[in-house]
């Protein structure tokens, strides 16, 4: 599998001198079929020559390894020189497909070459490898091969848009490697898949969405989502349109999905008395769900708290638990990531830095705007208690100067007394000596 043009390896299939007709016979002797390749060749009856290789080319799982690629190379080369040759490909590819029997460590790599090499060989703009690149799926599918696909996968809408495939096309291989994803234990990668599915259908044809494709995939998605480790979130999947037509379909799973979406534990505690032994029914895990009931419902615990500030008495309460085990599910929702904040042990309380909002509607933008208005009000008293503090300090520092200059004032004025009655006492002991003599 290629991922551009220049990137295509071009493997050296066979010597370009010989003929097609001597290529043929070579092919149909491998093959053991000679005889019956021989009058057609004659005939100059290429398309009867091809279909006759193709119906045969199965035999080539049973050719020893170190002949299997030069074989299959010399087959596909055939079949590519055909006029049309969408007759023949989905046929040599199911063949190719089958493992060798001659190898069976090697097996399943030599067949994926061969997938890979008709893939590499044709144009990049020839719609054909599309369906030989769903036939690659497909085989990675049966083998288990999902990091083999990973690296062509941020490519797929550029090759669909160079192929002019149809959303049915799209929605088949989306599909498909969500399928692989999800065998290899990779969930999240699967489920990113199963949303691309769903979008795939016209969002206009009400007849399409309520079709049994779409409203069982949409299932397969709530499914997935509901039972994932991972993803807490599920804005993105109700925003889908088949998957709001569920609402009328299957409304106790559309429910389901409200609930996780934005509810509490109450709720689906209410759900489960409802519709006693349906989650058992449909195969979802109960405990597994309740559990992740929990830690969502300790994130719209978080979320509508103003304070930030969140009692251990208001989680016992609200995640039904005994106190002793408020800090095991705090460091629960922590790693989920719907929470980030400290415990205070001797207070009792958990300290919350920031939460991740469940859904962000006109409830939450109530609860945002009292948050903000808190925080004007403090910043206020704060900006308050600055001003005066700084008035405070002004004015105190105009009474510091006013004393300073006034005793220097002070100072100056006894300065003054004290140098005038010298002058004058000077003046009478003058006098007194002059009136003396």
């Amino acid at each position: 599998m290629a991922v551009t043009a220049t990137q295509q390896a071009q493997p050296q299939l066979v010597c370009l001198d010989s003929t097609f007709e001597e290529l043929a016979l070579e092919m149909a002797e491998c093959l053991h079929i000679t005889d019956d390749i021989k009058p057609l060749v004659e005939k100059s009856q290429k398309e009867e020559v091809l279909s006759k290789l193709v119906q045969s080319s199965a035999a080539l799982n049973a050719v020893p390894e170190k002949d299997y690629t030069a074989a299959s190379n010399l087959m596909t080369h055939l079949v590519l020189q055909s006029q049309d040759p969408r007759r023949h490909l989905p046929a040599l590819c199911g063949n190719f497909a089958k493992p060798i029997t001659t190898s069976p460590h090697n097996g399943v790599g030599l067949s994926l070459n061969a997938l890979t090499t008709v893939f590499n060989l044709l144009p990049a703009d020839n719609p054909i490898r599309a369906r030989v690149f769903m036939e690659i799926l497909k085989f990675l599918k049966r083998h288990g091969m999902f990091e083999t696909l990973r690296p062509y996968l941020p490519h797929l809408e550029q090759w669909n848009e160079t192929w002019g495939t149809d959303d049915e096309f799209q929605r088949e291989m989306y599909e498909e490697i969500s399928d692989i994803a999800a065998e290899a234990g990779f969930g999240e990668e699967s489920y990113r898949y199963i949303l691309k599915a769903l979008r795939s259908f016209d969002s206009d044809d009400k007849e399409e969405l309520s079709s049994e494709e779409a409203q069982n995939l949409a299932i397969r998605a709530i499914r997935t989502v509901l039972l994932s480790n991972s993803h807490y979130l599920f804005q993105d999947l109700r925003g889908i349109p088949c998957v709001e037509a569920l609402s009328d379909s299957h409304p106790i799973y559309y429910q389901l999905l409200e609930i996780f979406a934005e509810q509490d534990l109450e709720d689906f505690s209410d759900f489960n008395e409802e519709h006693e032994g349906w989650l058992e029914k449909q195969d979802l895990d109960h405990d597994k769900l309740y559990r992740k009931m929990r830690l969502l419902t300790f994130a719209s615990l978080a979320a509508a708290t103003p304070s930030r500030e969140i009692p251990y008495a208001k989680i016992v309460k609200a995640l039904r638990i005994p106190e002793e085990e408020v800090e095991m599910w705090t460091i629960d929702t922590i790693r989920a990531g719907l929470v980030q904040g400290k415990l205070s042990q001797q207070r009792k309380v958990l300290l919350v830095h920031k939460v991740t909002y469940r859904v962000f509607g006109t409830k939450q933008w109530q609860e945002l705007s009292t948050r903000v208005d808190n925080w004007k009000s403090t910043l206020s008293t704060v900006l308050d208690t600055l001003l005066q503090g700084r008035a405070e300090v002004k004015a105190q520092q105009e009474r510091d100067a006013q004393d300073v200059e006034r005793k220097v004032a002070q100072s100056s004025g006894a300065q003054s007394g004290r140098g005038g009655g010298g002058r004058y006492q000077g003046r009478q002991h003058k006098e007194r000596s002059e009136n003396a003599d």
